[in-house]
């Protein structure tokens, strides 16, 4: 049988009416008040007519009442009445107006028992009605043989075809377009199965909108009568294209949340905001980035100049489906004036592709210009600051962009913004990082030196590792190491101050353990201001951790060589000890426990002395060398590679760094290494001198023989008067032995030794004096002076440039 949709119209059941003498009759006022109770009423529900006159007749209703003005429909209907027993009895209701007299005009209500099963039935028949003629679900019913029978107006209006067109064929035939063949093959299986497809997804272009692709969502489910027989089968058909095309938001969404920002590199997150917005969002997508973000400078605030240049970051296209790069797409990228304008007033915005600024835009893409039918400009802003704009485009059959695009295209911008914020942000950090870094590197030692000394940095970001080489008086040299526990700029600043630290104490010739001692005091009243001892900064340099800026829990390593002497003097402040290696290559691993890190609680800080015989080789590192194992293991390793390592200092650095920092890295790591070299009598004279004014002639003497020996005439007479002055000042105000020694390195050094302890003092003279000028010839003759003292006395060096040609 073949059903039309006019069939619908058509309301009433299979009870034309209710025979006269089974009615009961009621009257109602305009109020709802019952005015008129029959005995028929009386009999029917129970109520007598004295109970029921004057009360609303919605009391009467087994559920919820309509309004009184839900009268004026004159009907026949049925409804569930409420007995005076509690029960409910299903009523068939006719309503029409009469005159009542005084009252005005009154409703007069017919009321008789109905069957339950008719009212069933009535509404069964008056929701299947609803369905087949104002439900926005498409509904198509099919017969065994998958024949279509009947279908609603919403099916109509998504197929495009009538009923009389298609009825009597099989979704194949009556939309061959139409990919009906997944359609009627879920249609069999349920009716094989009798399971109920749900949810199954089908695609079409709907005669509304001929040009895109909608979803649909179907449901299949077989129909059977009372007794189990097959009917036919039913498709209800919603469209989801909405909810569909806010999946796939959704889903560019949680791309972008791992994709974009998954490393601090400002071409690598332009990168991920193309690959998860083509081709999820767009057809093709380019991203441009201010210049200040690339060499991590800070961004001005508000709308950015017209003579603002962008450089191309990454794009993508569709059509190539790999991302460009900074360097590929460099040409295409986006005229200061076209920038300006895109990021005139900050807003994303849906522009036309036909306007100037979108025909600009067009220029720097890689898109088919000629088929781009919709176009955003979203710019990437954090905290009102500018730092590039995303343009997006699509071509071809696809929909234009709509507003929850534009919604879209903005939350990615913002995360992208902010994560080239912070790209920017640690490039800027790791810029300082790396010229405070570059500070502490050591400037090296002059040729002809008592050590030759080479050193190399693995940087992973702490900054808070250093080594240094310090020349001192008397042809020595201090070597240090360092390390701040922490990481990052504030680190390296702390490193770079306990560096200047040292420095300074080196000044003043210090002993190793004194010079550590004194730079304890230092970290004490720069870490607390008490000078108090604190428990803390020791706690916080064994967990690998300390406050941004803090030299507390730091370590130091310092050790002085004296070539002339041949021994090295070395003390350590929590540090690692360094690794000696002897020229016959035995290697000699100092055992002695360090001492507690600076303003740590500790025992004094002690000292060691090693014999160094000429060509030995000395090995300082910071922990961040041994990253993989444990300290004492990896001591022994560096003590193998370094036996018998005939190379130089410089080829030592490279050979430890490659073979024992891993990668990738996780701390910072510096190592230095010094192969020693000693002086002889060829380089360095002394002469005991008695503690008679009369020697000071015979001291000038000594020089000037010894400056002739070598070749050194011009250095005679500056020399023979610093000689005088140092002889006379310890014999006159000092006390024996004295002391006179020449040392030839790099510089020439002259020194008198003395017993006393007492410090010489520059001082200016007046006319009248007649002393006091001895020290400041001295000063002004030389390129430095000073005083080390030793445990019998001191010693007043002064050095001297040796002249060029002469060295």
């Amino acid at each position: 049988m073949t059903m039309g949709a006019s069939h619908a119209t058509k309301r009433s059941g299979p009870h034309g009416g209710v025979p006269a003498e089974n009615k009961a009759h009621i009257l109602i006022d305009q109020q709802g008040t019952v005015v008129g109770w029959s005995s028929e009423a009386e009999g029917l529900l129970g109520y007598p007519a004295d109970a029921m006159l004057g009360r609303p007749a919605w009391d009467l209703l087994a559920g919820a009442g309509p309004a009184a003005h839900s009268l004026a429909v004159i009907d026949e209907f049925a409804v569930p009445l409420r007995r005076e027993d509690g029960a409910s009895l299903p009523c068939r209701i006719t309503v029409r107006p009469e005159h009542g007299g005084a009252a005005g005009t009154c409703w007069g209500v017919t009321l008789a028992p109905a069957e339950q099963g008719n009212l069933t039935a009535e509404l069964d028949q008056a929701l299947l009605e609803t369905l087949f003629t104002v439900s926005p679900i498409g509904l198509y019913l099919l017969d065994p043989d998958l024949r279509l029978i009947r279908f609603n107006p919403a099916a109509e209006g998504m197929q495009g075809t009538s009923v009389a067109e298609a009825v009597g064929k099989r979704p194949t035939e009556a939309w061959p377009g139409f990919a009906a063949e997944q359609v009627e093959r879920v249609m069999q299986q349920v009716l094989a199965t009798g399971q109920p497809a749900i949810g199954v997804e089908k695609w079409l272009r709907p005669p509304g909108d001929p040009d895109h692709d909608h979803a649909y969502s179907a449901s299949c489910f077989r129909l059977e009568d009372a007794h189990g027989r097959l009917l036919g089968v039913a498709d209800a058909t919603v469209d989801v294209t909405d909810r569909h095309l806010a999946q796939e938001r959704l889903k560019v969404l949680a791309q972008a949340g791992t994709r974009i920002g998954s490393t601090l590199d400002v071409l690598d997150t332009a990168r991920g905001l193309a690959e998860v917005s083509v081709p999820g969002l767009a057809d093709c997508m380019a991203v441009e980035v201010l210049e200040p973000v690339f060499a991590g400078e800070d961004l001005e605030p508000g709308p950015v100049h017209r003579d603002t240049v962008l450089r191309r970051a990454a794009s993508r296209s569709r059509d190539d489906g790999a991302p460009g790069t900074a360097a590929d797409d460099q040409d295409g990228a986006l005229p200061p004036v076209t920038a300006a304008e895109a990021l005139a007033d900050l807003q994303p915005r849906i522009v036309d592709p036909l306007s100037p600024v979108g025909q600009r835009t067009l220029r720097g893409l890689r898109a088919r210009r000629e088929e781009v039918h919709s176009l955003m400009l979203v710019p990437l802003v954090t905290q009102n600051r500018a730092s590039g704009l995303a343009t997006f485009c699509r071509w071809g059959e696809r929909r234009p962009f709509e507003r929850d695009d534009l919604t879209l295209a903005g939350e990615l911008a913002l995360r992208t913004a902010a994560c080239l914020d912070n790209a920017r942000r640690y490039l800027r950090e790791g810029n300082s990082l790396v010229a405070l870094r570059h500070a502490l590197r050591p400037s090296g030692l002059p040729t002809d030196h008592a050590l030759d000394v080479a050193h190399e940095y693995v940087q992973a970001g702490s900054g808070g590792d250093w080594v240094d080489a310090v020349p001192l008086s008397g042809a020595r040299v201090a070597l240090v190491a360092g390390r701040v526990p922490g990481r990052g700029v504030q680190t390296a600043a702390a490193a770079g101050r306990l560096r200047a630290a040292v420095h300074t104490l080196s000044d003043l010739d210090l002993e190793p353990d004194e010079l550590l001692a004194r730079l304890d005091d230092l970290v004490r009243r720069l870490s607390n201001g008490t000078g108090t001892v604190d428990d803390e900064p020791c706690q916080v340099r064994q967990t690998g951790r300390s406050a941004d800026g803090d030299e507390a829990g730091a370590t130091c390593l310092y050790l002085i060589y004296d070539p002339v002497a041949r021994r090295c003097s070395v003390s350590s402040a929590g540090h690692p000890w360094p690794v000696v290696v002897h020229p016959d290559g035995a290697v000699a691993l100092l055992e002695e426990p360090p001492g507690a890190a600076l303003s740590c609680a500790g025992a004094p800080l002690g000292k060691i002395d090693i014999d160094l015989p000429e060509n030995s080789m000395l090995a300082l590192y910071t922990p961040g060398l041994f990253q993989e194992q444990p300290e004492d293991r990896g001591r022994e390793r560096l003590a193998d590679l370094l036996a018998g390592f005939s190379g130089s200092a410089r080829q030592a650095c490279s050979m430890l760094t490659e073979a024992l920092v891993p990668s990738p890295l996780r701390e910072d790591a510096a190592v230095q290494v010094a192969r020693t070299h000693t002086l002889g009598p060829a380089r360095v004279v002394s002469w005991d001198l008695p503690s008679d004014p009369a020697v000071v002639s015979t001291a000038r003497s000594l020089v000037t023989r010894q400056l002739t020996a070598w070749d050194m005439d011009e250095a005679s007479f500056t020399t023979e008067l610093i000689a005088s002055e140092l002889v006379t000042n310890a014999i006159r105000y000092a006390k024996p032995p004295v002391r006179l020694r020449l040392i030839r390195s790099h510089v020439l050094t002259c020194e008198v030794s003395d017993g006393s302890s007492t410090s010489p003092r520059l001082r200016h003279a007046r006319t009248t004096d007649e002393g006091g000028r001895g020290l400041l010839l001295v000063a002004r003759c030389s390129e430095r002076w000073g005083t080390r003292y030793t445990d019998d006395g001191k010693t007043v060096w002064v050095e001297q440039s040796i002249p060029e040609g002469l060295e």
